[in-house]
């Protein structure tokens, strides 16, 4: 296996007498495997340099997934950007007021898009969207019903924490109990969305209308007692602090703990344009490599850190992967809106197979196919393809 070791520039750091002796007894217990305190994971944010993070969290990154560096071949549906809420920093979602300027997908339209990819070797139909007063429980079981019953074998990761609180709720049934039928209708896994910060002063300033972290950590419980693989998000680069930060960490990091079904972690980059935050600045490149960086460090007990390169775009998610990224997320396929019209580089999200793993090869790393849940499907590091393979848009 192709693997570069960075140990020895670690150490390299570590013996550098102007280094922090907060960060080099921190770099230590992290080099020994021992799990580091919200105390020691805020110094990491206000002390710790881009370089000495980035060293730090690509020999962690290294050490449990040499260069794999994973995908998935997927694609998404977005059933509505109709909401009840009012999130400040959606630049998505449009109020059932002003459902006219928005879109309502039927169960015959969503269907479409799932045959329009009958033939192709996706793995993952990926369906989230805005919370629709009309869209209701009934409705996404028969939807989840009728993509089984037309593709077996597609595996289905829906909902976030945020539509399931309205959807459980309007149907004046409990979490279980709601995570029951949808599981049972062929519900799989469930994305990440809706966490934003967990921390009560940040979410009452900008998303205090739905459900609150504990109601968001409740749901996905429910789906790991259940069987069930989810993830986890964090939107950061707004008005948060680095308390928040590690706070929001820290309560993710505890429910890993007691059920360990969390998939993998990925921050989420603010994006300023089209929304009631627009005043607020994003984050510059470097403030997001050294994010990536010490969230690695900080949640050893999740597997993989995973950068969304539509909402990074493709340049500064090729970076990440030296920062402690070990996935990209899928080809995307140009089936989501969420972030192109937040002002993302990435305006129409796509990228074929053999784009996605050569962007991954020109990182310097392994690009590795996989399903959901992380089964290994195919190991592209030796294959070469053709510069129409790489022009393609599918």
């Amino acid at each position: 296996m192709t693997m570069r070791q960075d140990y020895p520039a670690v150490q390299t750091l570590l013996q550098q007498p102007s280094l922090d002796t907060d960060l080099k007894n921190i770099a230590e217990k992290i080099l020994r495997q021992e799990r580091i305190t919200p105390a020691e994971g805020l110094t990491l944010f206000e002390k710790g340099d881009v370089c000495f993070l980035g060293a730090l969290a690509n020999h962690v990154r290294e050490r449990m997934h040499g260069d794999k560096t994973y995908f998935n071949r997927n694609f998404h549906i977005e059933p509505t950007n109709v909401c009840v809420f009012t999130c400040h920093f959606c630049s998505y979602s449009r109020l059932y007021k002003n459902r006219e300027d928005g879109w309502e997908l039927s169960i015959d339209q969503m269907l479409d898009i799932v045959k329009s990819y009958d033939g192709q070797p996706v793995t993952e139909v990926h369906i989230v969207g805005g919370v629709h007063p009309k869209m209701q429980l009934d409705f996404f079981v028969e939807l989840i019903k009728k993509i089984k019953a037309h593709r077996p074998d597609l595996h289905i990761k829906g909902f976030t924490a945020v539509e399931l609180d309205y959807m459980f709720r309007k149907a004046k049934v409990s979490v279980e109990e709601g995570m029951r039928i949808l599981n049972e209708a062929g519900l799989q896994s469930m994305p990440g969305g809706g966490a934003e910060i967990f921390h009560p002063d940040v979410r009452a300033k900008i998303c205090h209308d739905k459900v609150d972290a504990d109601g968001w950590l409740a749901i996905h419980r429910a789906a790991h007692n259940r069987g069930m693989v989810t993830n986890a998000t964090m939107l950061y680069g707004h008005i948060e602090s680095y308390e928040h930060r590690i706070d929001h960490m820290e309560r993710l990091r505890q429910l890993q703990d007691e059920t360990h079904g969390f998939n993998t972690f990925i921050p989420l980059k603010f994006r300023n344009k089209g929304n009631d935050m627009s005043d607020i600045p994003e984050s510059s490149i470097v403030e997001d490599l050294k994010l990536y960086a010490v969230a690695r460090l900080y949640m050893d007990n999740f597997s993989h850190i995973k950068a969304y390169w539509p909402m990074l775009g493709r340049n500064t998610a090729q970076l990440t992967l030296s920062f402690g990224v070990n996935d990209l997320d899928g080809t995307i396929d140009d089936t989501t809106k969420i972030y192109s019209m937040a002002g993302a580089e990435e305006q129409n999200p796509s990228m074929n197979t053999a784009q996605l793993a050569q962007l991954i090869k020109q990182a310097g790393r392994r690009p590795v196919e996989r399903d959901t849940v992380y089964n290994e499907i195919k190991d592209y590091t030796d294959v070469v393809f053709s510069d129409e393979e790489l022009l393609l848009t599918k």
